[in-house]
């Protein structure tokens, strides 16, 4: 029997909370997506003009609908998740979960060890974690090592064995690391009342331990075991120094999870904070993989049930930047102010600082990702209509009055294309007019490329504000290329953004990389026609003097340069040297001129 007809299914969808599944001809899964109003939610995708191609692409290639109705939107939530991981549909998010993390277990035994593994085994024992990285557990344990005398043999000390004396004390009792209670050293009660300290530890509550270890060591103190209160000592300092570590916040702040969301054009970074009594105990992002342009509220939801399912032991409540939908067992704050609004913001930086060091990684190991994602987020920046993988910028150089020049720079994918600058000298302009120097450079170079059919730019940026930018669009609409080639003009003074017809300049976040890029852009084109004026005024300053002297033509002066290197040693060469380049005739006029010259002087 085949699939009924998309509009059938479209029509007889419940009006409950619950899964979508969306199949291609070949009924393999192309989505999987959750919603309040099945009916409501899954007929949107059939009516609504999408703006984002992906989508468009997705609906096109749906041939089949399956549901599952749930509970409640918490329900729809939790199994979506699933769903995605388990299905790996490929028009969904990518959760990245390809990896296991590493925990802290007490094993459950008499005597109990504490180790760190990455496999959780049902037996009764009890598991902390995960943490984000191996090392992070590698400080805990020499802490909780360094604290308290634990066994770390695998032997089975059940309370026969140890009483038949079926052991004997190893090597880490007589350094100090352990109490023997193979040998029946030590009780029960005893060891356990430090596995009770170490719970309370990994839980954040380092209160207990501490007092209970300065009552310790003021005991000792008091009865004269002054080298014993010693050690107990180093092991507060320990404890504190380990605290100190995790930031304190409040301590009303007692027992939230704190989450935030920073995404781009491809990903999304979702950092996670767990508080507890007064601490940051635990922090950890989690990357997302975008790819239908979901929001960040989908994003966030998404986020944190995958973080909730992953960790044990969370809070009921949840502090986020912005609303969103999590059941009714889950308290949502959104704080505005004080130390809340103050977690959540640094959760945020986290998760900005996570971005950061992934796009230093993609850089090196993955470049044309990092370009691809570099073209495109400057592509929404900038409001452009494609991505700009080649840009032009234009600048002028006229300092004094003098030599007025004007350079064009190219960047390709972002990058730096030397080969392709041009150097401009100004030719239809009199004296120092930046505007209509600008009118002219602009127009001169793309009346070239369009007459050798070359590429055109992807944007065009000229240095300068609202009057540079109106001269570069004066040339643009000579050549006919007024609103065909995008252009924007850069202002030095507050980095402002000016567009065509656009009465307000665009301010981009001073971090952008999209202002980063610009920037160099501006500053390279400054740089390099920096350069071509001042090696111009130092020719023309050059030429001038020499071709004053009779008989001394523009191809003389360059042999001389060329040998004497400069000027002030052409002046100081003695007749031999000089006639050794030009010959006697020259030399002597050479010398004459300059010595009138002193005369004069």
């Amino acid at each position: 029997m085949s699939s009924p007809s998309i509009d059938l299914i479209l029509k007889t969808l419940p009006q409950s909370p619950g899964v979508y599944q969306y199949y291609d001809k070949e009924d393999k899964i192309l989505y999987v997506g959750k919603a309040k109003n099945l009916k409501k939610r899954v007929s949107s995708y059939f009516t609504k003009k999408h703006d984002n191609r992906k989508t468009e692409i997705l609906v096109s290639k749906i041939k089949d609908i399956k549901h599952i109705v749930v509970e409640s939107e918490i329900d729809a939530l939790l199994l979506e998740n699933n769903l995605i991981k388990k299905l790996k549909p490929r028009y969904n998010i990518l959760l990245r979960d390809d990896k296991t993390y590493p925990w802290l277990c007490i094993k459950k035994e008499r005597f109990p060890r504490v180790f760190s593994t990455r496999h959780l085994i049902k037996d009764g024992s009890e598991y902390f974690g995960p943490y984000p990285t191996k090392n992070t557990v590698k400080i805990l344990l020499e802490l909780i090592n360094g604290l308290f005398q634990l066994r770390t043999c695998h032997y089975d000390l059940s309370k026969e064995k140890v009483e038949q004396g079926k052991y004997k004390r190893c090597l880490e009792y007589h350094i100090g690391n352990c109490m023997a209670p193979c040998e029946g050293l030590q009780t029960e009660e005893e060891y356990a009342e430090q596995i009770n300290s170490i719970r309370r530890i990994l839980k954040g509550n380092f209160k207990d331990s501490l007092d209970a270890f300065k009552k310790q060591m003021q005991t000792l103190a008091e009865n004269m075991r002054f080298e014993e209160a010693q050690k107990i000592k180093e092991k507060i300092q320990a404890l504190e120094n380990y605290q100190a570590k995790s930031t304190v916040v409040n301590s009303k702040i007692s027992d939230v999870d704190v989450f935030s969301i920073k995404s781009d054009e491809a990903f999304a970074y979702i950092n996670f904070l767990q508080v507890k009594h007064g601490a940051i105990i635990r922090s950890q992002t989690l990357e997302l993989k975008k790819k239908m342009n979901e929001d960040d509220k989908t994003l966030l939801e998404l986020g944190i049930i995958e973080i909730r399912q992953r960790f044990e032991g969370l809070s009921k409540e949840v502090l986020v930047p912005f609303e969103v939908d999590l059941g009714e067992n889950i308290k949502v704050t959104v704080p505005k102010l004080g130390d809340k609004k103050a977690l959540v913001d640094l959760s945020l930086r986290n998760a900005k600082y996570y971005r950061m060091e992934r796009f230093k990684q993609i850089k090196i190991v993955d470049p044309e990702r990092h370009t691809n994602r570099l073209m495109a987020q400057m592509k929404k920046d900038l409001r452009l209509h494609e991505e700009p993988r080649y840009i032009e910028c234009f600048d002028n150089s006229n300092i004094q009055g003098t030599n007025p020049v004007a350079a064009c720079v190219v960047f390709k994918n972002g990058k730096p294309s030397k080969k392709d600058y041009r150097k401009f000298n100004i030719k239809t302009v009199k004296g120092p007019d930046d505007f209509a120097s600008m009118e002219e450079v602009v127009y001169r170079r793309y009346k070239r490329l369009m007459a050798e059919d070359e590429d055109l730019p992807q944007l065009v940026i000229v240095d300068g504000g609202k009057g540079q930018l109106s001269s570069a669009l004066k040339a643009l609409e000579r050549l006919g290329l007024r609103g065909k080639l995008p252009i924007i003009g850069v202002a030095k003074r507050l980095e402002e953004l000016f567009y065509p017809g656009d009465k307000y300049p665009l301010y981009l976040d001073k971090k952008s990389e999209t202002l980063k890029i610009i920037q160099r852009l501006r500053d390279e084109a400054h740089r390099f026609g920096i350069t071509f004026h001042r090696n111009k005024r130092s020719k023309a300053a050059i030429d001038t003097e020499l071709e004053k002297i009779p008989g001394i033509g523009e191809k003389t002066a360059i042999d001389l340069l060329r040998h004497f290197r400069s000027l002030s040693k052409i002046k100081k060469a003695s007749k031999e040297d000089l006639a050794a380049v030009v010959g006697e005739s020259r030399a002597q006029k050479i010398i004459e001129f300059y010595q009138e010259i002193t005369h004069e002087n």
